[in-house]
Parts: C-alpha cells; sequence; structure tokens
C-alpha cells in the first residue's frame, strides 16, 4: 500500500512512464501480459510506493473506454478481483468464509466498474448465486468461456 506518494505530481505521466520503461505503449497492454493478477500487484510492479491500483484501474479504464472495449475490461477487473480474493478459485463448498470471500470479490468488482454495467453486474452475480461456477474454476484472463457467455462483448 503506498503511503500518499502516489498522488504527488503528475500520476498520470508516471504510469504511463513506468509501462514505456518495461516496454508496452499502454497500460492495457501491460496488464494484458498479466492476466489475473490482482490491480494492488499490478501497480507495485509499476512503482510499489508512488503507483496505486486505483490509479491503474482508471487509466485501463479510460482506454477502454477510448478503444470500445469496456466489457472487455469490466470482465477483466472481474477476473482480477476474483483472482485477489478467491486465489484458490471457486469453492467447493460455501461457507460463511468463502461467501464473504465470494461477496468482497463481487462487491469490489460491481463498484470499480462504470455505473452504465451495473444491470450486467446484478445479472452475473444472480446468475453465480442461481448456478455457482464448478469448484476450482478460476477465470485466466478475461476472454474466459463463463465471462464471455455471461458479459459478451456485443450485447444481445
Amino acid at each position: 500500500m503506498t503511503d500518499g506518494r502516489a498522488w504527488q505530481g503528475n500520476w498520470k505521466a508516471r504510469l504511463y512512464e513506468r509501462v514505456r520503461e518495461r516496454g508496452y505503449d499502454s497500460l492495457t497492454a501491460f496488464a494484458d501480459a498479466r492476466p489475473a493478477v490482482p490491480l494492488a500487484e499490478l501497480a507495485d510492479e509499476l512503482g510499489k510506493d508512488d503507483v496505486a491500483g486505483v490509479q491503474l484501474l482508471s487509466g485501463l479504464l479510460a482506454e477502454s473506454e477510448q478503444h470500445k472495449r469496456v466489457m472487455r475490461f469490466v470482465r477483466d477487473v472481474l477476473v482480477r478481483m476474483l483472482s485477489q480474493s478467491l486465489p484458490n478459485g471457486w469453492p467447493s463448498v460455501v461457507d460463511d468464509t468463502s461467501r464473504f470471500q465470494i461477496g468482497k470479490a463481487l462487491g469490489s468488482w460491481s463498484a470499480y466498474i462504470p455505473d452504465a454495467y451495473q444491470e450486467r453486474a446484478d445479472q452475473v452475480m444472480a446468475s453465480f448465486r442461481a448456478t455457482p461456477p464448478p469448484p476450482g474454476w478460476r477465470p485466466l484472463g478475461p476472454d474466459d468461456e463463463l465471462l464471455l457467455m455471461l458479459l459478451p462483448d456485443k450485447e444481445a
């Protein structure tokens, strides 16, 4: 976690400078090279003390809007939240502990995506309650088959 230095200076320029130093031309390219890595870990890779996960999230959303790939961003954030809260995949038994972990992942995801996608997020969460993914399911990226079915690029 950062101590506030992440917000000093031109943090947007710092983000892009850091990804370029690593050979990427965009935040999306950097993040795509690390599918399913939680945002906080990605931020730490760019600057443990002066880059925050929410800054990376903001930049990724801006790029997805620019390239009209917001649904992919929505799936990507879900993958990262699930990876962070359920590192061993979907639990085989949903007890109080795993229910909390699932709720944390889905709640964070819902909070991080654009408001225009909240209805879709609610549908995904309802789907997970009605028909949970198989035990051990762990999406490895935004193009996971189940996620593409639940959150297709083109609206049905």
